[in-house]
Order: C-alpha cells, then structure tokens, then sequence
C-alpha cells in the first residue's frame, strides 16, 4: 500500500508535531505593606501626634515590600492575640528602607542597626524619644516565628 501525503495531511502532521505553547500568567501583585512614596519624618510626626492623643506609644517598623519576612510579620500584626497586644499598645508606623537605600537615617537615629535584619523595629515614646529597639536582627526570621514569638519581641521592647 502506497501512502500518498498531501499538503493538507502534511500541515496537520506538522501542527499535531508543534510543542504546545504554554501560556504564562503573572502571579497577582501582592498589595503593598510598606508605602514607597511616604515621607517617613511626616508621617512620624503624625504617629507622634495620634500616640500622644491616645496614651500609646509608637512602634516604628523598618521593612520592605520584597522582604517575605517583613510582608510576615505584617500578616501577624494584623490578626489574632498579636492585633489586640499591638493595636492596645501602640501607633504602628511601618517605614519603607527600599533596598537599604531609603529611609536608614531614621533607623540609624532610633538606634536600629539595619544590616542585622528586617524587619526591625523601635518604640518610642509619644514624645519622641526612643524607648527601645531591636539590636540583634530579633524579627529577621518573621516568617519561621510564631505569633507568640513576636509577641515575646515586642514585649521586651516595653517603654519605660
């Protein structure tokens, strides 16, 4: 039996013979944690102001939005026992450093070394000063701590 092939046979061979090509879909943007555009003395000077008026201190959390362990340990302020803990005692003012390269004055000021890990954090006292910081990259693992371990972390960090 002699097969013949014809142009048509021949394009549907070639078509079946193609790699299918897979059609790649952007993962969804993750929303933002850190504010890349916020001016961080202002929006201090407006933490200190709402501290004052509520008897709360501020918690000053130096992050960024590519740190999977700063975007964590956002998630974990946010809910649960870790929520109540934060939003009882503190105007949370989170302060984007970018790629080490915005905003590490301020952290320099507060005393919070940076090169030790972010997240990293100070509190300070509704009239400025700075009560206590991190020192030793303490919340640099956010993602692998449990809420109750950050809670410990912030609980050292009691303003006196």
């Amino acid at each position: 039996m002699k097969v013949i092939l014809t142009p048509l046979l021949l394009a549907a061979g070639m078509i079946a013979a193609s790699p299918v090509l897979a059609v790649e879909t952007a993962a969804p943007a993750l929303k933002p944690v850190y504010n890349e555009q916020a001016d961080a003395r202002t929006e201090l000077n407006i933490a200190l102001g709402q501290a004052a008026k509520a008897k709360k201190n501020v918690l000053v959390v130096f992050g960024a939005n590519w740190c999977k362990d700063c975007r964590s340990l956002a998630d974990k302020m946010g809910d649960g026992e870790l929520a109540a803990h934060v939003d009882q005692r503190f105007v949370v003012l989170k302060v984007d450093v970018g790629r080490f390269n915005k905003n590490v004055d301020l952290a320099e000021q507060m005393g919070v070394p940076l090169k030790k890990g972010i997240p990293a954090v100070a509190v300070l006292k509704n009239d400025g000063t700075v009560a206590s910081a991190t020192g030793a990259g303490e919340l640099a693992d956010a993602r692998g701590m449990g809420p109750d371990a950050v809670l410990k972390v912030f609980e050292g960090l009691k303003a006196h």
